[in-house]
């Protein structure tokens, strides 16, 4: 996608750049999709052809082959695109909004553990004046290049805690930079 915009010397050309979310996650969630439907549905019609009750299967099978194709279409449609102007997100949920650097408040860049393990995934937060978060990207979605070219595109400085956090401690040190979900403590 490119724009033109007028100077005084003549016609300067301003592109916009698309960032997409790890495409290996389409496949490895498509190849799980069938892995987990395909078994379950041959063993369905397997069971039910013969009495004649398989056009229920049907419907339930179809039903899901449509959510598959309503998930990946999500997942296809979801971008960041960096522009002149400032930064569009289209999420998963298809869901656009557009955020100007004057917006912008405050860019946090965590690394957090990755659940019970040693690994760490970077968190990309950037908030308004208010604290609300305007664009999160998580580091199961999106590199940490990605990230970084986002944060670029704002005139504010990226705080970058030194240590690593795990989820309880994000939860605790910064609980508006959650969903609602992530503020609840897990039961155990």
């Amino acid at each position: 996608m490119s724009r033109q915009q007028q100077s005084g010397v003549g016609t300067v050309v301003a592109s916009d750049t698309v960032l997409r979310p790890y495409r290996d996650l389409f496949a490895r969630g498509l190849t799980a999709v069938l892995a987990l439907t395909t078994p379950v549905f041959a063993v369905l019609y397997w069971l039910t052809i013969p009495d004649g009750d398989w056009t229920y299967v049907l419907v339930v099978h179809v039903l899901v082959v449509l959510a598959t194709l309503l998930g990946v279409y999500a997942f296809l449609s979801a971008t960041i695109t960096l522009r002149p102007d400032g930064v569009r997100e289209r999420g998963f949920f298809g869901r656009t909004r557009f955020v100007r650097p004057i917006d912008v408040g405050s860019i946090v860049l965590v690394r957090l553990y990755d659940g019970s393990t040693l690994d760490t995934l970077p968190q990309l937060f950037i908030t308004d004046h208010d604290g609300r978060v305007l664009i999160r990207m998580r580091g199961q979605f999106w590199s940490v290049e990605d990230m970084e070219r986002v944060a670029e595109e704002f005139d504010v400085p990226v705080t970058r805690p030194e240590d690593f956090m795990t989820m309880t401690q994000l939860r605790r040190r910064s609980p508006e930079l959650l969903y609602w979900f992530e503020r609840m403590p897990r039961f155990r």
